[in-house]
């Protein structure tokens, strides 16, 4: 058991992080549509990011998943749910820190493919780095890599999820579509050929609503570990899932919405998960929990954060 949790020394306490460190904090879904959108055109987008901003403007990268397209011209696609962003939020979104956007995920394709091949050329005009999208599926499945001195780390992304409304095509501009196994092999001869890299793996997975990871996620998670991931970042149930360490890595299967509508009140947290490496390559992770009101994230304040980390660390010893 201690040896499952070690780290949890560092959950929710912001450490005195070397020059040298790499950091790198991971948000959960941020759809900028409905009611994110009407809160954004009222008070404006950098109203909603104020109180979470610093934690992406201090750390090297920031990055969330990006769960809409972005446009102005509307092709929506027969789904049950169609989500449309603002492209005016993305230089809020940058300024506030957000340095990299998923695409990996089952609401990237709502208004078809030229609007998803035109929110990543939206995202690279406000300088942001699209992640798990591309031309064809090699291109979207191939990582992105994140430096900062001698520390290099690339990131995968994938979404698992069977998708509405979708045709997979191969050779077709589309988001990233590896399975798990895919996955594997494609870490195995990444980690092959860059033994000195680190591997994050962030996934579009899991069941809605749900605070525990299912026990095919949990398998899928080790073989991934056994691979060659370093961490796994999971998003898709809205809420807040608990997390794990396999074998020294950290598993974080689900961090929740970060900016979006849902009104059931179980999704209205969130944690942003900071991961600090340094020069050795060893990753120390970080939770900060918010709560959203009103579409607005705001960080908790004690005792508040240790009541959710002291329930979300509960909950995870019983995986």
């Amino acid at each position: 058991m201690l040896k499952k949790f070690y780290y949890l020394l560092f959950i929710g306490i912001i450490g005195c992080d070397s020059r040298d460190d790499m950091a790198i904090v991971f948000g959960g879904d941020v759809m900028l549509d409905r009611g994110v959108k009407l809160k954004a055109d009222q008070r404006g987008m950098d109203y909603l990011l104020n109180d979470i901003s610093h934690v992406f403007t201090e750390a090297d990268y920031g990055v969330v998943n990006l769960e809409c397209p972005i446009g102005t011209e509307p092709t929506p696609l027969t789904k049950k749910y169609v989500f449309l962003g603002n492209p005016e939020s993305l230089t809020p979104l940058r300024s506030a820190g957000i340095t990299h956007a998923i695409m990996a995920n089952n609401h990237a394709y709502d208004h078809g493919r030229r609007v998803m091949t035109g929110t990543a050329k939206l995202l690279l005009e406000n300088n942001i780095i699209p992640i798990g999208y591309g031309i064809s599926q090699q291109d979207a499945c191939t990582p992105v890599i994140l430096e900062k001195g001698d520390i290099k780390v690339a990131l995968f992304a994938s979404v698992t999820l069977g998708l509405e409304a979708w045709m997979y095509l191969e050779d077709e501009p589309g988001m990233c579509q590896s399975t798990i196994s895919d996955l594997v092999s494609s870490i195995k001869v990444y980690k092959e050929n860059n033994p000195n890299s680190l591997i994050i793996v962030s996934l579009h997975w899991g069941l809605e609503y749900q605070r525990r990871p299912t026990s095919i996620q949990r398998r899928e998670a080790r073989a991934l570990v056994s691979a060659g991931a370093d961490a796994i970042i999971g998003h898709h149930p809205h809420v807040v899932q608990s997390y794990e360490n396999i074998d020294g890595h950290p598993v974080f299967y689900s961090v929740g919405n970060l900016l979006f509508d849902n009104q059931n009140p179980i999704t209205h947290d969130g944690i942003l998960v900071k991961l600090v490496i340094n020069a050795d390559r060893k990753i120390r992770p970080e939770i900060i929990p918010y709560h959203a009101e009103d579409c607005k994230p705001y960080i908790m304040p004690n005792p508040e954060k240790s009541k959710f980390i002291i329930e979300l660390q509960k909950r995870s010893e019983l995986l």
